[in-house]
């Protein structure tokens, strides 16, 4: 049985110190998600509303 602490995972570890950020890859990663969030919320609004409208009554 291979221990899950050894072997190459630590390959990916390479790429990045520990307490390091790329706060530029940040910084788009975070702008990205509140993109998304936000148009996620518009089309929850637009669909509730849509359902207000013309919602139909058996």
């Amino acid at each position: 049985m291979t221990d899950v602490h050894s072997g190459s995972h630590h390959s990916a570890q390479a790429l990045s110190e520990h307490g390091h950020m790329d706060m530029a890859e940040h910084m788009k990663t975070w702008k990205s998600f509140t993109r998304l969030v936000r148009w996620g919320i518009i089309a929850n609004v637009v669909l509730l509303v849509f359902l207000a409208i013309f919602r139909t009554h058996g």
